[in-house]
């Protein structure tokens, strides 16, 4: 079993992190070479949709590669994780905010309001607020465990709404591969929590319970 003493951890949360920078960096270097196509804004979007998605993706997946694997450090790349899911959807929201509407409020809500695809999208922004605002320890603290905890299974929610304003959007070209292939990687993350926090506890309790005489 690969069990790394702290250092070797913080060294591991360094290469994530900065690995989970990379997306930025290249749209950054597209952007002073000139290499965002012929529709730069959609391109902006498109990645920082697309990743937004993975790094959902990869939250959710922290708890199931923990328990296949044993590998119990895992759980400290969660939070970094899921502040690198809502800074990449804060970006997918200020691509669309400034460039599609040039901070005209009015004209957002409008147009949140009249596609239902950006009114999911928004949605499912709004619920990682809270989650962002109280990811530090101080926070857990004030919070207390279980609420917190409670808190933070709005996580369950956002997956979904993320991929349904994925799907809709896709709706529209009629291409459905990728917004399928998200769909079922996260039905398999979140169907894994059920069958571990519902399933698997019933299993243990009808096979501990003695037999009848």
């Amino acid at each position: 079993m690969f069990n790394p003493d702290s250092r070797q951890i913080t060294v591991i949360k360094c290469v994530v992190f900065l690995a989970s920078l990379l997306p930025l960096a290249r749209l950054v270097g597209y952007g002073f070479t000139d290499r965002l196509g012929a529709n730069p804004i959609e391109f902006i979007t498109r990645s920082t949709g697309d990743w937004t998605l993975y790094f959902l993706c990869l939250t959710l997946a922290v708890t199931p590669l923990r328990r296949i694997s044993h590998w119990n450090w895992l759980i400290k790349l969660r939070r970094m994780l899921g502040l690198f899911a809502f800074f990449y959807a804060v970006l997918h929201f200020m691509t669309f905010f400034w460039f599609d509407h040039f901070f005209e409020l009015d004209e957002m809500f409008k147009d949140v309001v009249k596609r239902p695809f950006i009114l999911v999208g928004f949605i499912a922004l709004l619920l990682l607020i809270p989650l962002a605002a109280t990811s530090t320890n101080g926070m857990i603290r004030r919070l207390g465990g279980k609420r917190w905890q409670w808190l933070h299974r709005l996580i369950y929610l956002v997956g979904p709404l993320g991929i349904l304003h994925f799907w809709w959007m896709k709706a529209g070209k009629n291409d459905f591969a990728e917004p399928t292939l998200f769909g079922a990687i996260m039905a398999l993350l979140l169907l894994s929590r059920v069958y571990w926090n519902v399933v698997q506890p019933r299993m243990q309790k009808r096979r501990s319970k003695p037999a009848p005489v």
